[in-house]
């Protein structure tokens, strides 16, 4: 049996599983894959990553970054892309650096540089979430990394300001979506009806833009503007992670998951359990088998003496 997995991860709010896009996108991914993974968010502990998030845990072995942990997946069987073609793998592998080189860096302006979303929701939310005194000091850090891989990718020559940057990032970002509804269409999901790699990472950057309520939400009126994305989005809140588009779960989820979880894990000891048994009996000496006595019965149906009631 596969080794247990824990992941560490962003909790969620405005009905998303976690605002963190990284964190979303390995979230998704399980789910698509069926991955079984237990799930700890950061929830005001001192349990504060002391690196990015997310990271997966599974014995003695430690990973980070969304691309490895989807690997890790892969390797232990939990495959969401084994029906793709190979033309079909290099169209998702164009798609993430599309969605890395044009959507992320206006994804992060968003959160943590528009001064307005930092202030009112992004500082407050994510502090709230560490014990303190990290919380007074571990927001700023995020906000000064995210400005430093903004102006990493953006800030050379011809942009030279951070006004610059802001609207250059902005059109690339609304032209990025624009081509992810193109080639979503009508479908629910990108390669047809089953979710694969691409949609776990177009909806751990797509989700965030699309529920948390911002001050400042020009890059989220665009995304509203395109109704396939948003269904999308809702779609596999809805059906993964039991989530209503009021971010809420039905009635009963809770404990029907919870009751899930324990007969999954009672599955996985018993079937530890005849594996060990078979194993034993593999290795333990083989006798051949006893041939059973049958009883004689005298004439007339009658037995005979007790002596003589069982022969060999």
């Amino acid at each position: 049996m596969a080794a247990p997995m824990e992941l560490s991860c962003w909790g969620g709010d405005w009905g998303l599983p976690s605002l963190h896009p990284e964190s979303l996108t390995v979230m998704a991914y399980a789910r698509f894959s069926g991955a079984p993974l237990t799930v700890n968010t950061v929830n005001n502990s001192w349990r504060a990553p002391k690196g990015d998030l997310p990271v997966l845990v599974s014995e003695d072995i430690v990973i980070s970054q969304p691309a490895k942990i989807l690997n890790f997946l892969r390797k232990q069987k939990y495959n969401a892309d084994y029906h793709l073609s190979a033309k079909q793998g290099a169209d998702t592998l164009a798609y993430i650096a599309l969605l890395e080189e044009k959507l992320l860096p206006a994804l992060l302006h968003t959160f943590w540089i528009e001064a307005e979303n930092y202030c009112s929701v992004t500082k407050p939310w994510f502090a709230s979430k560490i014990a303190f005194p990290l919380s007074l000091y571990l927001p700023g850090k995020m906000s000064r990394e995210a400005l430093n891989r903004i102006l990493l990718t953006k800030g050379g020559p011809p942009l030279y300001s951070l006004t610059e940057v802001e609207a250059q990032i902005y059109r690339d970002a609304k032209e990025c979506l624009n081509l992810l509804s193109k080639r979503l269409g009508t479908s629910q999901f990108f390669f047809g009806d089953t979710p694969t790699t691409l949609d776990a990472f177009v909806f751990g950057f797509l989700a965030p833009i699309y529920k948390v309520c911002f001050p400042r939400v020009q890059l989220q009126e665009h995304l509203k503007q395109l109704p396939n994305l948003c269904r999308f989005c809702d779609d596999i809140l809805t059906c993964y992670f039991r989530l209503t588009v009021s971010g809420h779960a039905p009635a009963g989820q809770d404990t029907a998951d919870a009751n899930l979880q324990k007969l999954t894990q009672l599955v996985t000891k018993e079937s530890n359990l005849i594996e060990k048994m078979d194993d034993n009996l593999r290795k333990s000496p083989q006798h051949p088998p006893r041939k059973l006595t049958t009883l004689k019965l005298a004439a007339g149906g009658e037995e005979s003496n007790p002596m003589s009631r069982l022969s060999p």
